[in-house]
């Protein structure tokens, strides 16, 4: 996968999003010109993994299919659901997306609800300024985080031998924000962050350095193109919808920035390589409504993708009944296996179902959990 141009002593935003832009541009053009792509990106898409799974189904000898989806795992049970309604079995869908938006209206949406959690970290981080020495107050958490993005948007931040630009800080503070149980370790990082800045850090701690290598691998930067294909072979939902002008983005970008000044910059200006990858989607995207029976989970403060958009579609899925939980977190079922508290009024709904019982009657609200102070 290609790699963004080394970011040079000095920048500023428009030289950032140009920089993606040139990024997004070779990414596009590699992945059209390797082997016979030209050919098979065409067949890239959701629906035909859809139609994959099912293929799946047959070849096991199962007359139905029972899926666990979460985030675009979700959004693909649904388009399942869709496809092939009387082949659906236990469908377990968790953190979903509006199938009326575009993926980059999608994207979009997620800026305010980041900046609300950034604003639960920040009143988290001034609690324990004794430690991070951020800030006595949520707005002083807040300022040092916004002089951090704004000197980084004129002199990268130097970390050993690695420039980091604004859009890039912007990504690593909404990847820890995601979920309530980073707070420290967005601490730490964002107190080693603004060391660095002002020359005064030694070396980067554990979170900030094992964020940094996994940035530098070179596995995660495939299976980020990887994510490309669909989201540039897709017809519109649920990982279509890019606009093809990069100036697009940039406005939007700028716009944002008064409301939602952290994450604001980074969902508007985030440009994919579909914007010049050079052939059309082979079918549109796939329009939900249906009645097949569904059970569906939703964070209630997930950042990630909102909870607006997971109550449009279970509004277009008939069938469905939805769990809530009061977390900030993206995916509620099984957090206790990738070392987050585990919310067991879900596990048991998810666990029960997926067992043999029946969907719930109503909808399931879980009581909010307090993340234990740490």
């Amino acid at each position: 996968a290609p790699r963004p141009d080394r970011p040079g002593p000095r920048t500023s935003p428009r030289a950032d999003f140009d920089a993606s832009v040139r990024a997004a541009r070779e990414t596009a053009k590699r992945c059209q010109e390797h082997g016979d792509n030209a050919r098979l990106l065409p067949h890239a898409s959701s629906r035909n993994v859809a139609r994959d799974m099912d293929v799946i189904r047959a070849a096991l000898g199962e007359r139905k299919l029972s899926y666990y989806g979460v985030s675009y795992g979700a959004d693909l049970g649904a388009v399942y659901t869709q496809l092939f309604p009387r082949r659906a079995d236990r469908i377990v869908l968790d953190g979903s997306t509006d199938p009326e938006a575009t993926q980059y209206q999608l994207f979009q949406h997620a800026g305010g609800p980041a900046e609300e959690g950034l604003d639960e970290w920040a009143a988290w981080a001034a609690r324990h300024h004794g430690t991070y020495r951020l800030g006595r107050t949520a707005p002083r958490v807040r300022a040092s985080v916004q002089r951090l993005l704004d000197r980084a948007e004129r002199r990268p931040v130097a970390v050993g031998d690695q420039r980091l630009t604004a859009p890039l800080l912007r990504m690593l503070l909404k990847q820890q924000v995601q979920h309530a149980e980073n707070d420290r370790a967005l601490a730490a990082m964002v107190r080693d962050l603004v060391d660095a800045a002002a020359g005064r850090l030694d070396e980067p701690g554990e979170e900030l350095s094992a964020l940094l290598k996994l940035l530098a691998s070179p596995e995660v930067a495939d299976g980020m193109v990887g994510g490309a294909l669909f989201m540039c072979g897709d017809g519109g939902w649920p990982a279509g919808g890019w606009p093809e002008d990069p100036e697009t983005y940039w406005r939007n970008s700028v716009r944002s920035r008064a409301a939602e000044p952290v994450f604001g910059p980074y969902v508007n200006g985030m440009i994919a390589p579909c914007a010049f990858w050079g052939s059309e989607p082979s079918e549109p995207g796939t329009a939900i409504g249906n009645d097949v029976p569904v059970l569906m989970l939703q964070a209630l403060r997930d950042n990630n993708v909102t909870y607006a958009d997971g109550l449009a579609l279970h509004r277009k899925l008939t069938g469905s009944r939805l769990v809530t939980a009061d977390i900030r977190a993206h995916g509620i079922y099984g957090r206790e296996a990738e070392g987050y508290r585990p919310v067991p009024c879900a596990d048991r709904a998810v666990n029960d179902y997926l067992r043999g019982a029946r969907l719930p009657d109503r909808d399931v609200d879980c009581a909010r959990q307090a993340v234990p102070e740490r």
